[in-house]
C-alpha cells in the first residue's frame, strides 16, 4: 500500500504561521519562509480487524501498546520505540508498519507526503492444546464475544449431540441446545477467546516462535565520544559502555532506534539485514 499527498506552499505557510501566533493577531501582517528539508520516520497503527488477543500488549517490551477490550482495539502509544514486535506477534497481521516521507523543496512548491507500508515477518504461531470446561461455560450464544472475535471462525455454535460425538464426551448436565464449539484444525493458538471469556473457562497452550531479527546495529567504535548517551536513554538496558568501548548485548537488543537516534556523533547505525 502506498499514499502519496501534496499540500501548496501557501497553504503550509499558512498553517505554521497560524500555529505560531495569538488568535488576536492580524495574519497578514506575518510571513514565514520555508527552506527545503526532508524528513524519513516510520508511523504503526492497528487496523480495526482488532481480535482483542493482546499478544501485541503482552510482547511489547517497552508497554507501548494500550491493551484492548471487547469494544476498543489496542493502540499504539507514543512511547513506541518503533521496534517492530508488534507487527511480527500479530497473529492476524492487522498492525500496519508505514514508512513516511516529507519532502519540501522549490520544484514541488510546496511539501510533499509519501507513506509505504512495509512487509513484516512474523513469527511462529501455533495452537498446541485448547479446551472448553463446559461445567462452567454459561453459553452466552451469539453474542459470545470468543465466537464474534475469532479470526479463523474456529468457535461456532454446536448441537449437544455433535460435541458429544467429536469431543468422545458425554455430557449429560448439558441441555439439548446449541454450545461453542472449537474448531482445532482451524485454530490458530492467537488466545483472542481466552482472553475475551467473562468465565475464564477456555485452556489454552500454544508456541510462539522467536522475534525475528530484520535489522542490526553496527557500532563504529573509534567515532564514539564515550557521552554515554546509549546506556542512558535504551529501553532495554542493552548497551553499556565499558572501558570507553560499547558493549552491545544481542540478546536483550530489540532493534528499535532509539540509541541510534540519541548518538551525537554517529557512531550507531539501525540497518536492515539482508533479505537473504
Amino acid at each position: 500500500m502506498k499514499v502519496k499527498l501534496k499540500k501548496d506552499m501557501k497553504d503550509l505557510q499558512r498553517e505554521v504561521i497560524l500555529k505560531s501566533v495569538d488568535l488576536d493577531d492580524d495574519i497578514d501582517d506575518f510571513k514565514v519562509d520555508i527552506g527545503p528539508y526532508e524528513v524519513n520516520d516510520k508511523y504503526f497503527t492497528v487496523s480495526p480487524r482488532c481480535v482483542r488477543c493482546n499478544i501485541c500488549f503482552e510482547e511489547c517490551p517497552v508497554h507501548a501498546i494500550s491493551p484492548s477490550t471487547p469494544f476498543r482495539i489496542s493502540k499504539i502509544q507514543d512511547n513506541c520505540v518503533k521496534c517492530e514486535i508488534c507487527a511480527q506477534s500479530c497473529p492476524i497481521s492487522c498492525i500496519y508498519v508505514m514508512e513516511t516521507k516529507s519532502v519540501v523543496d522549490e520544484e514541488l512548491d510546496g511539501v510533499e507526503y509519501k507513506l509505504e507500508q512495509i512487509k513484516v515477518p512474523h513469527r511462529v504461531l501455533r495452537m498446541e492444546s485448547i479446551s472448553i470446561d463446559r461445567n462452567k461455560c454459561k453459553n452466552c450464544g451469539h453474542s459470545d464475544n470468543c465466537i464474534k472475535f475469532c479470526p479463523t471462525n474456529a468457535i461456532t455454535l454446536k448441537s449437544k449431540s455433535f460435541i458429544e460425538e467429536s469431543e468422545n464426551i458425554e455430557y449429560p448436565f448439558l441441555e439439548d441446545k446449541d454450545y461453542p464449539f472449537i474448531d482445532k484444525d482451524l485454530c490458530i493458538g492467537c488466545g483472542s477467546c481466552v482472553k475475551l471469556c467473562n468465565e475464564n473457562i477456555i485452556s489454552l497452550d500454544r508456541i510462539l516462535g522467536p522475534i525475528l531479527k530484520t535489522r542490526k546495529l553496527s557500532i563504529n567504535q573509534d567515532t564514539c565520544v564515550q557521552c554515554y548517551l546509549c546506556e542512558e536513554t535504551c529501553p532495554a538496558e542493552a548497551i553499556r559502555l565499558e572501558e570507553n568501548k560499547i558493549i552491545l548485548d544481542e540478546e536483550k537488543c530489540i532493534r528499535c532506534n532509539v540509541c541510534s537516534s540519541k548518538c551525537p556523533v554517529n557512531a550507531l547505525t539501525l540497518e536492515n539485514v539482508d533479505d537473504n
